[in-house]
């Protein structure tokens, strides 16, 4: 969805392995690491994200300010145009208009169409606006999408590193974004690929993983259905919550939450967001503050607005709990914890321990009061259906 100015959300650059007509499409995923100065802040901006979905989905701003932030997100590679530029865009389940230029330029073709309509998306930290074209979209070699919307984005803000995004997200995210055809729906990427007969199912599985080096190609997009060599056992479905504003996204129920045993952190069924676009595990405040009491000598870095974690306190760090559709995913303290070793590219001190959950800038009780982000997807696969509108979870 929508968020960068600490390039603190993993990006992935994709090359294609296999593609069929009326199948799915695997594309692996590169984790690009920023300098650490585009990784200071990413706690703030993934609230700002939060707050803005929030509000967004409430008829509330359009714009945000600018920052001087970046995220780390988890990119593909998309060509534009015949014959095709390639960009390396953002994979977002919290948006759903697709757009170039941030980075490198959009290269206009003969195959470009200008739809006559201007284009704005705001995404919490940041924003574009541009013109909208149609455009011929390579996912993958034999992979084209015809007279795809793309917007060209004249002026922006906080997409450091990255060219811009694809969204993937619901289309009625889409809604508003054109001038002067406000209430039109854009066809997403997924629409599209479906509606011209690329895919049979519109199922988009998405596989993270901790990255081992600095650049790393490890994770994978399946557009189109599920690959079932990225996961094991069975995928937990649940239904795309009904709760507003959660239920306007990728939005799930989480029966409850606990850590270890003994520590209840999300009592009762609540509705939140899992996104592609968020790059921590956001609990709303008093969520947070149950998870952080639980952990000895645990407290809020207020510098970094992450959680800090004593050293005589990690070896003992319990499972973080959640329960969705009926099953428990656990986080463990590797999974929950950010490697020391990688403490200097996040910008942060070299000899503190730091936490991965962190506090959603809001109480519980608005109707989006958890964000489930990429850091819990680098541990399950996940499958985002449109068709049957639901969200899955499997053990990877």
């Amino acid at each position: 969805m929508q968020s960068f100015s600490v390039l603190l959300r993993a990006v992935l650059l994709a090359t294609v392995t296999s593609v069929s007509a009326s199948s799915f499409l695997r594309i692996p995923l590169t984790k690009l690491v920023p300098p650490s100065s585009y990784l200071a802040g990413l706690p703030d901006a993934d609230r700002a994200r939060a707050a803005f979905l929030k509000n967004y989905a409430s008829g509330g701003p359009t714009t945000v300010p600018a920052s001087n932030l970046a995220y780390v997100q988890y990119t593909t590679s998309v060509g534009v145009g015949s014959p095709p530029t390639y960009y390396n865009l953002v994979v977002d389940t919290g948006s759903s208009n697709t757009f170039v230029g941030t980075g490198k330029t959009y290269v206009q073709t003969s195959t470009s169409i200008f739809t006559g309509e201007d284009v704005n998306v705001t995404y919490g930290t940041g924003y574009f606006s541009g013109l909208e074209y149609l455009d011929q979209v390579t996912l993958a070699p034999g992979f084209v999408i015809t007279n795809q919307s793309i917007g060209d984005a004249l002026s922006y803000a906080d997409f450091e590193g990255v060219d811009g995004i694809v969204g993937v997200g619901p289309v009625i995210l889409t809604e508003g974004t054109l001038s002067p055809s406000t209430d039109e729906l854009i066809p997403t990427v997924m629409n599209n690929a479906l509606s011209q007969g690329l895919i049979t199912e519109e199922i988009l599985g998405v596989s993270f993983a901790p990255a081992t080096s600095y650049n790393d190609t490890n994770g994978a997009l399946t557009y189109g259905g599920i690959d079932s060599s990225l996961y094991t056992g069975e995928i937990t479905y649940t239904p795309v919550t009904a709760t507003y504003p959660a239920g306007y996204y990728w939005g799930v129920n989480v029966t409850d939450a606990t850590y270890g045993s003994a520590t209840t952190v999300i009592p009762t069924s609540t509705a939140g967001i899992v996104d592609t676009g968020t790059t921590l595990i956001l609990l709303a405040d008093n969520f947070f503050e149950s998870y952080l009491r639980a952990i000895p000598g645990a407290k809020l870095d207020e510098s970094t607005g992450l959680m800090t974690v004593p050293e005589s306190s990690v070896s003992k760090i319990e499972p973080l709990n959640f329960t969705i559709g009926g099953t428990v995913f656990s986080l463990d303290a590797a999974a929950q914890l950010i490697p020391i070793d990688q403490n200097t590219a996040w910008g942060l001190s070299a000899d503190t321990q730091y936490g991965l959950v962190s506090y959603l800038g809001t109480n519980s009780g608005e109707g989006l009061d958890f964000i489930i982000g990429q850091k819990f997807m680098e541990k399950y696969y996940a499958v985002f259906d449109t068709d049957s509108n639901r969200v899955g979870f499997a053990y990877t």
